[in-house]
């Protein structure tokens, strides 16, 4: 069997996406690839966005293949899963765009949140719910009703699978990367010096033991679980000898495991510099110094909010206080070009005290975002705890109009559209693209 694995170029004009828009690896259809070729397959990987391909580009590749299954995400890169555009415009751009007539495969947050809305709107054959990295696979053999979270269209309707893809990570072999241009992906992630080179990005944990309230991980990328140290440190000697000088680790909280000492220390040995998001509680002056000498450049701390009764609030879990999470933020800026901290809008807060506590943190070189809003992402928490109920067809509507018609776009991320576009509207606009 064949499966094509596609990256749509995606653009997010209208959207309240609030992820980086630049090109990111896609590891989740590298991973899948992998297994793709282990079970006996064979498997096309198209990143149109790195490549910057066109719709007709990228159809005469899928159709010089002739795939038997197309697989396309709903969200760019598994970095942003948790985040992800809530319109589903571009995949169904991609799905109609590519007139393949292959097996149509939706992966992502939205076919694990939504299953049946995914099928509907992107007019596809399989919503894989979770993580797909070994589900996808199955798709060629075994019947799908006996693959975890495989939703699909079928004589009587819909068949829904209330189970979820859990990938076994140590299961996953090192990337070699054979097949993907590494050299086009110029983007660094969350580098705000004046490092130039290429970029890339690795995953070497998945998942994080927390809970916090806004987190959309539930559905996907729950459970924390470690990759093979040693398969992950064969990767970044891959990628250093395809001329990769920064690599960002896309965990969700990097840091936690009890090997990440080793991986650290792997990388010190290493010409590389690396960056990623964590918990700025998980850190001490000692480890702090083990990531300057990893060449680390870049690290994104999770804080929330300024006072302990905001953590709580959110479920933050946070074992240290206020001052201590100061006094780790500038010991680690004084070792690490860029340290951000990151503050969402909570009601514990006074803006008073906010400005503060930015402005102390800034004179000693530590960058502090504005408190933005959460939106409540169907699958997450906040979602349940706004609404009252898990998500169903509607959630990503009703989801969107919440958080537009509640939040002043000033209050939004810098990085999002101010004048956000109704998600009916955007997903609409995609009958207009041929």
């Amino acid at each position: 069997m064949k499966f094509a694995l596609v990256n749509p170029n995606w653009h997010f004009k209208g959207s309240t996406y609030f992820g980086c828009p630049d090109p990111h690896v896609p590891l989740e259809l590298m991973f899948a690839a992998g297994q793709v070729r282990a079970a006996g397959h064979d498997a096309l990987l198209v990143d149109a966005q790195t490549d910057n391909l066109s719709m007709e580009e990228a159809r005469r590749q899928i159709q010089a293949f002739r795939p038997d299954f197309l697989v396309i995400p709903t969200a760019p890169s598994y970095l942003f899963w948790r985040c992800p555009p809530p319109e589903l415009r571009v995949p169904m751009e991609w799905f109609r765009g590519l007139e393949s007539k292959a097996v149509k495969v939706a992966i992502g947050p939205h076919p694990s949140a939504t299953p049946e809305a995914t099928l509907r709107k992107a007019g596809c054959d399989v919503a894989l719910r979770g993580e797909p990295d070994q589900t996808i696979p199955q798709l060629a053999e075994m019947s799908w009703d006996r693959i975890a979270g495989c939703c699909f269209q079928n004589e009587g309707g819909v068949h829904l699978d209330p189970g979820l893809g859990v990938t076994d990570m140590k299961a996953l072999p090192p990337l070699d990367f054979h097949d993907y241009n590494v050299e086009a992906h110029w983007h660094r992630h969350h580098v705000f010096t004046q490092d130039e080179g290429i970029g890339a990005e690795l995953e070497f944990a998945r998942g994080c033991p927390w809970a916090c309230t806004f987190c959309n991980k539930t559905l996907f990328r729950n459970k924390f679980r470690e990759r093979d140290v040693e398969a992950v440190l064969r990767e970044v000697d891959t990628l250093i000898s395809r001329g990769v000088q920064y690599i960002y680790f896309i965990d969700e909280i990097f840091g936690v495991g009890k090997n990440v000492r080793r991986l650290l220390e792997g990388i010190a040995e290493r010409p590389v510099k690396i960056g990623f998001q964590t918990r700025i509680d998980l850190w001490n002056e000692e480890t702090l110094d083990l990531l300057a000498r990893a060449h680390c450049i870049s690290m994104e701390c999770g804080i929330e909010s300024i006072t302990e009764e905001g953590r709580e609030e959110l479920n933050k879990n946070c074992r240290i206080g206020t001052d201590r999470i100061s006094e780790l933020l500038i010991y680690a800026r004084k070792r690490i070009p860029w340290v951000q901290g990151n503050l969402i809008l909570t009601e514990k807060d006074d803006r008073g005290q906010i400005q503060s506590w930015q402005e102390h943190l800034r004179r000693e070189g530590v960058w502090v975002s504005e408190p933005v809003p959460m939106f409540p992402f169907p699958g997450s928490p906040l979602y349940v705890q706004t609404f009252g109920a898990p998500p169903d067809n509607d959630a990503w509507e009703r989801a969107h109009h919440y958080y537009t018609t509640t939040f002043a776009a000033a209050a939004y991320s810098d990085i999002q559209e101010q004048k956000p576009v109704p998600i009916e509207e955007l997903e609409n606009a995609h009958l207009s693209h041929g």
